[in-house]
């Protein structure tokens, strides 16, 4: 079990259930899923393959590549290239993967402030974009073909939007102050 997995179980949901005035420990708002995207565009299949490689060594899983749909000519895309990369985190895994970006790889971001607030659907699901892949410690700069985004989503039990900041917030998160 990671360490956010253990203090979260042992105090922060305590602490979290006192912050919303919850009566029962199950009602609490916990972390569902993280879903880390990389659309890849027009990679070829070197560039496809060493992105797919910095995203397993960014998750510690295998991705799952995406195929389009439809062809749209205007993008020159036909149906079933690949047009992305997708890694979906339970568990451990999870939990071990959000230690690592709140606390390495955020704060290695040039001028970081916070990440925005106003992330959030009406679900309480949080949504993030990161411009390079270069931030995780994971990879190793030197290797680095290509500069690649990606977004992360944060899936949560929460019912609205600010049960969900309570809980990134009790994590760690970095918000921004407005």
């Amino acid at each position: 079990m990671s360490g956010l997995q253990e203090k979260y179980k042992t105090e922060l949901a305590l602490k979290l259930k006192e912050n919303l005035g919850l009566k029962n420990i199950h009602a609490v708002p916990r972390v569902v899923k993280v879903v880390v995207n990389m659309g890849l565009g027009n990679a070829d299949k070197d560039q496809i393959k060493n992105h797919a490689e910095e995203l397993a060594m960014i998750t510690g899983q295998r991705p799952v590549l995406t195929k389009a749909k439809k062809s749209i000519s205007n993008f020159k895309l036909r149906e079933g290239a690949i047009v992305g990369a997708k890694v979906t985190l339970r568990g451990a895994r999870m939990y071990e993967f959000l230690d690592r970006l709140i606390s390495a790889a955020l704060p290695r971001i040039r001028d970081f402030r916070g990440v925005s607030s106003d992330s959030f659907d009406e679900h309480g699901n949080y949504t993030m974009g990161i411009r390079e892949q270069t931030i995780f410690p994971e990879i190793d700069l030197d290797k680095v073909g290509a500069v690649q985004g990606m977004d992360i989503t944060i899936v949560t039990s929460a019912d609205d939007k600010s049960s969900a900041f309570e809980l990134l917030k009790i994590l760690g998160m970095p918000f921004a102050k407005n």
